[in-house]
């Protein structure tokens, strides 16, 4: 018999986090060893933020419910439900939610997001 090919997810990777972020990986490197691109669904609270960052990968985010904040190279970008955005790599973006109520949304990235290349400014190498 052949491979198959399709994969069901009915258990994401939940990443740890200390933010109150809700991040969990559908398919992506961490959940099922997939580079090509990953996808998962996040629920980030009020008041959230995190740091810029420079990202090696394609990154398009879509906003389910609530409303997310973007910076992306100096420009202020807000999104509300139904609405999405796609930011090129190599591009310097922060992610937040400044707002009273909870964002939910899900994110792709191509190739697959990972710690090494995303390249958070606060985690740069010493």
């Amino acid at each position: 018999m052949s491979e198959k090919r399709y994969f069901r997810q009915q258990s994401p990777f939940r990443v740890p986090t200390t933010d109150g972020k809700l991040i969990e990986e559908h398919i992506g490197w961490a959940s099922t060893q997939t580079s090509q691109y990953s996808v998962a669904h996040m629920v980030a609270p009020p008041h959230w933020g995190e740091p810029h960052q420079n990202p090696e990968f394609d990154e398009i985010t879509i906003v389910v419910r609530g409303r997310k904040q973007f910076e992306v190279d100096g420009d202020v970008i807000e999104l509300g439900a139904g609405e999405s955005l796609l930011i090129k790599a190599g591009a310097r973006v922060r992610y937040s939610n400044p707002f009273d109520a909870e964002v939910e949304y899900w994110s792709i990235c191509v190739p697959a997001f990972t710690m090494d290349s995303v390249n958070r400014e606060d985690e740069a190498p010493a």
